[in-house]
């Protein structure tokens, strides 16, 4: 019994990173209507900035994280109007020709990473949370403590961005019906270049957490992609609040299928689990999202 509880204290610990990742993700996809190939090379780069950083500054990568939060909000909103042009230009199918789009955005970003960093993996050293914390026989390693309390602390300032600021309006505008938040004087264009500002912002920072907590190499994107699509399709396309459910349930699934069935095995179980969801609920765990 406590090694099982001790699992789902791991896997809740990084949940509320997967949620940090899925957030932005989702939200995304609501206003640009693009499905973002590049959001796990997003959470690669943020943990390479944070480990040249940590290398160069001797700063602690917890410092950073406004540093990562800025660099890459500025990337993405200079990406955005590309993806932006793409999706709204007069292709058969322009939401397929914006996911090839990203696509290859995450094959340069993970190819120019190869070519100039390598396939060594990295490790990031944090002072951060280095202490253990016992909840009865239950330990909660000080640095996943952390970063899971962190993680909180931004998702809770986007929600409050999000529902509670004459921006975060428009931004629900443009997510619920485009050419109807147009018509009322939005700016969608530029709605939707801080949208992918903002996600690019949230993903490349919780790229820096991810590395303090495990390690970073060119090749980890794709695990994170993954795992994003995962969580957005199992909340339900376009469901931020399902993607908070979503995200945690990840984490504890992936700590229970490391433990007691392997880790090389985590992805099947992981997307069999995806699959039987979706068969009984196709609008996601909390029947909000769009049908997939």
């Amino acid at each position: 019994m406590t090694l099982l509880l001790q699992t789902i204290a791991n896997g809740v610990l990084i949940g509320g990173l997967y949620v940090g990742i899925a957030i932005g993700f989702a939200l995304a996809f609501g206003v640009l209507d693009v499905v973002d190939f590049a959001v796990g090379e997003w959470v690669m780069l943020g943990g390479f900035l944070g480990f040249y950083l940590w290398q160069w500054l001797g700063v602690d990568p917890f410092f950073l994280l406004p540093v990562a939060f800025l660099v890459f909000g500025v990337a993405g909103y200079l990406l955005a109007p590309l993806i932006y042009r793409v999706r709204s230009g007069s292709y058969a199918r322009p939401a397929l020709m914006a996911l090839a789009f990203t696509f290859g955005i995450s094959l340069i970003m993970r190819g120019s990473t190869l070519t100039l960093l390598g396939f060594n993996t990295r490790t990031v050293t944090t002072q951060v949370g280095q202490q253990t914390f016992m909840l009865g026989q239950i330990a909660l390693p000080g640095l996943r403590v952390v970063a899971f309390a962190f993680a909180l602390l931004v998702i809770a300032a986007f929600l409050i961005f999000l529902y509670r600021t004459r921006l975060g309006l428009a931004i629900r505008a443009v997510a619920q019906n485009r050419q109807t938040a147009g018509l009322m004087g939005i700016d969608v264009k530029r709605v939707s270049a801080i949208v992918y500002a903002l996600y690019a912002a949230l993903t490349g920072m919780v790229g820096v957490l991810m590395a303090a907590i495990y390690s970073v190499n060119a090749e980890v994107g794709i695990r994170y992609t993954l795992f994003a699509f995962f969580v957005v399709v199992l909340a339900g396309l376009g469901s931020i609040s399902g993607v908070l459910a979503a995200g945690l349930f990840l984490g504890i699934l992936e700590a229970l299928s490391a433990v007691y069935v392997g880790g090389s095995y985590t992805y099947l179980i992981v997307f069999g689990v995806l699959y039987l969801a979706l068969v009984v609920s196709p609008h996601g765990l909390l029947r909000r999202g769009a049908r997939v």
